[in-house]
């Protein structure tokens, strides 16, 4: 669903309603359990303790901002028994399945790879875990199967770097083969870590390369933090809308690699720039590729809540990128497109700018209140009562974690 209002004169509120009642932010499951950094897993009180209280967790947060309705699972960590039972439990609670992103990375056997492995053996179990993933997405009717690989190489010399790419092709290919024709194929990559020399899926021209070898269900699904410092991160979005390849984002920020702290936190004009690539996109009626494009991408958040407590911080990142959709939403196109055609400069960052600079809360909880929504919904679940009664029913049990 595209944004509709595009002329500058049409009053601000109809041109930011899209930041309201089209746009959907997926949650991640593992966006409310206990995480930490490398030294250390920082718990908390109320954390989760089943994926069935995940569930709770992402419907309080869709029930307070009203566009949060995707929730997305990681498997094996969100295993049920019964997939049709827990898929009707979640639409139960006002929320869809969005992706079902595939582990393939912390078991013993992945040491050293696992679609890229030298060993067929260890390939074969990571294309099954996959496959696995295919088969849940099937019964739940999950939008789409997300992979992410930490795949590579330590030293020189350690493995054939074209070997391995061959392995990665052809091992994905046997994967997106059991996708359900429903669902999509996104392919996230990774700058560094835990390959220390050499990554498998390094960049996005690494997985474009891959997702164009696997059809025209695989897309690329771009981690704002998964990037060198200073990369222009709305180009590489331009360029994938372009090639009708951009599937997905995983949203976050960072300060120094891929800290996965909360969106918009630490460079929220990055945030705005990437955004505007896609309004840009979805007013383009003369690029039907990348229309088409836009108007389909995953807006998923993927978040590392360590020390702050987890549905407020959740609010606030669907509330971050909520402002920051609907000041995308009132750049002047026609301004823009003007001042581009003139190579004037200087008006048209200025039309950024302007936008960015515009403080649009006020205008988004008219909008909410219009739909029954509270008007600054991290200070309404606050003054609720429900953290610390959920504080009160969550004692006991083991809590999940990392």
């Amino acid at each position: 669903m595209a944004p509709v209002a595009t002329s500058a004169t049409a009053p601000a509120i109809e041109r930011i309603d899209w930041a309201m009642n089209g746009v959907n932010i997926e949650i991640p499951s593992w966006g409310f359990v206990n995480t930490g950094t490398r030294f250390r897993v920082f718990p908390q009180q109320g954390v989760p303790r089943s994926v069935f209280e995940k569930i709770d967790d992402a419907a309080t947060v869709n029930r307070y901002t009203g566009i949060a309705g995707s929730v997305s699972l990681h498997i094996p960590w969100d295993l049920v028994e019964d997939w049709k039972g827990f898929a009707a439990y979640v639409h139960e609670k006002g929320l869809v399945i969005g992706g079902i992103n595939s582990n393939t990375f912390q078991d013993l056997d992945y040491k050293l790879g696992s679609v890229c492995h030298p060993d067929a053996a260890v390939r074969a179990k990571a294309v099954a875990a996959i496959v696995g993933c295919c088969e849940i997405a099937a019964a739940t009717d999950a939008q789409a199967v997300k992979v992410w690989l930490g795949d590579g190489t330590n030293y020189p010399g350690q493995d054939d770097l074209r070997g391995r790419h061959r392995r990665l092709v052809a091992s994905l290919q046997e994967a997106y083969a059991a996708l359900p024709a429903h669902a999509r194929l996104y392919l996230e990559y990774k700058l560094y870590e835990p390959a220390l020399y050499a990554t498998d899926v390094q960049d996005w021209g690494q997985s474009l390369n891959v997702v164009r070898q696997l059809g025209d269900r695989a897309g690329v699904c771009v981690d704002t933090g998964h990037h060198a410092m200073g990369v222009n991160i709305e180009q590489i979005v331009a360029l994938l809308l372009a090639e009708g390849r951009l599937a997905a984002f995983d949203l976050n920020d960072k300060k120094y690699g891929d800290d996965d702290l909360m969106v918009g936190s630490i460079d929220p004009y990055q945030l705005f720039r990437i955004v505007h690539e896609l309004v840009n996109a979805m007013r383009d009626d003369a690029d039907p590729v990348a229309q088409a494009c836009a108007n389909g991408t995953t807006y998923m958040l993927d978040q590392c809540h360590n020390i702050e407590p987890k549905v407020p911080a959740m609010i606030r990142s669907v509330m971050n990128l909520q402002e920051t959709i609907a000041k995308a939403l009132l750049v002047d196109r026609e301004r823009l497109l003007a001042a581009q055609q003139a190579g004037d400069v200087l008006e048209a960052n200025g039309c950024l700018w302007d936008a960015f600079n515009t403080d649009v809360r006020p205008l988004l909880a008219q909008l909410r209140v219009a739909r029954g929504l509270p008007a600054d919904p991290y200070r309404a679940y606050l003054a609720s009562g429900e953290e610390d009664a959920k504080y009160a029913a969550r004692v006991g049990g083991t809590a999940a974690s990392w």
